[in-house]
C-alpha cells in the first residue's frame, strides 16, 4: 500500500513538472529567477568593482563600457551594486517566505484540524491583524524591530504569517473528515502525527504556489520599507535602499533610479509568472 501511494505521488509530481515545462511564460520566469540566484551566489567573483568602493572623480557618470549602468553620487559602480544587492533582496524574499510558510503552516494545520473554540480564538486574532492594511502593519513591525537587513526580513515574515495560516487552515478543514483520517484515528495514531504525516502533505499544494507569489511580495515590500528609511540602510546595496539614495538625482541622473527599479520589476514579474505557471500546473481546472 505504501509503495503504491509513493508511486502515485511520484507520478503526480512528474505530471505537474511536465505541465509546468509546457508553460513558456512560467519557464521564462524560472530562467530569470535562476539566473538572478546564480548571479547573487557568485556576485563576489562576477562584479567588476567593489560595490562599496568610493571614487568621487567618477561620480554620476552615465552608462558606458567602463561602467555598464553608470555610477552613483559617490562614484560607486551601479552594475556591481545591483548584482551584489541581489543577495540582500532575494534573501529577504526567500528566507522571509520560509519563515512565514513554516510558522503559518504549523498554526494553520493545528487550528484547522482541532477546530472549535481554539480555532475561533486564533482566527479572531489573525482577523484583527489582517484588518490592518499590509503595508501599515509591516511599517509598525519594522518600526518596533528597528531598521537593518535581519529586522526587515523578520518584520515582513511576521506580517505574512496570518495569510499563510489562513490558507493552510482552509485546506486542512477541507480534508480533515476524509475516510483515511478516520482510519488513522481508529488505529490510535497520535493527533500530531495525523496532522503532519497524513494531513499536511495533502493540504500543502496551495502554499507551494503562494510561496512564489510571497517571495515577490516581500522583495517589493522590503524595497518600499527601505525607500522610506525603515528597511535596509545605506551603504548596503539592497535595491530599495539604492532607490532611496538615488531619488534626489532622478532629474539629473535618471539611470541611478532606473536600473535598481528595473531589477525589482524584473524579479517580481519573473516570480509572478512562475507562480501563475505553478498554479496552472498543480490545478489545470483553475486555468482560464
Amino acid at each position: 500500500m505504501a509503495g503504491k501511494t509513493k508511486r502515485k505521488k511520484n507520478s503526480q509530481v512528474k505530471e505537474i513538472l511536465h505541465r509546468l515545462s509546457k508553460n513558456k511564460m512560467a519557464m521564462l520566469g524560472l530562467i530569470i529567477v535562476l539566473i538572478e540566484v546564480i548571479l547573487a551566489i557568485l556576485a563576489e567573483w562576477i562584479i567588476p568593482y567593489d560595490c562599496n568602493a568610493i571614487d568621487v572623480l567618477s561620480a554620476k557618470q552615465g552608462p558606458s563600457l567602463q561602467h555598464l549602468f553608470g555610477t552613483d553620487e559617490l562614484g560607486r559602480d551601479i552594475f556591481s551594486r545591483i548584482i551584489f544587492g541581489a543577495r540582500y533582496s532575494l534573501s529577504i524574499g526567500i528566507f522571509g517566505t520560509l519563515i512565514t510558510t513554516i510558522v503559518g503552516t504549523i498554526i494553520g494545520a493545528i487550528v484547522g484540524y482541532y477546530g472549535g473554540t481554539f480555532d475561533n480564538a486564533i482566527m479572531r486574532i489573525l482577523d484583527i491583524i489582517q484588518a490592518m492594511p499590509p503595508i501599515l502593519f509591516n511599517i509598525v513591525i519594522a518600526t518596533a524591530l528597528g531598521s537593518g537587513f535581519m529586522n526587515t526580513m523578520l518584520a515582513l515574515a511576521i506580517g505574512g504569517i496570518p495569510g499563510a495560516a489562513r490558507l493552510v487552515r482552509g485546506s486542512v478543514m477541507g480534508i480533515r473528515k476524509m475516510e483515511y483520517l478516520e482510519s488513522a484515528d481508529s488505529i490510535n495514531c497520535s493527533k500530531l502525527r495525523t496532522i503532519f504525516v497524513h494531513v499536511l502533505p495533502n493540504a500543502i499544494s496551495p502554499s507551494i504556489v503562494a510561496c512564489t507569489m510571497n517571495v515577490a511580495n516581500l522583495i517589493l515590500t522590503a524595497a518600499s520599507l527601505s525607500f522610506i528609511g525603515l528597511g535596509v540602510q545605506a551603504p548596503t546595496p539592497e535595491w530599495g535602499a539604492m532607490l532611496s539614495g538615488s531619488r534626489n538625482y532622478i532629474r539629473d541622473c535618471p539611470y541611478m533610479v532606473l536600473f535598481p527599479g528595473l531589477a525589482i520589476a524584473l524579479t517580481v514579474l519573473a516570480l509572478n509568472l512562475l507562480g501563475d505557471g505553478l498554479r496552472d500546473a498543480m490545478d489545470p481546472k483553475l486555468k482560464d
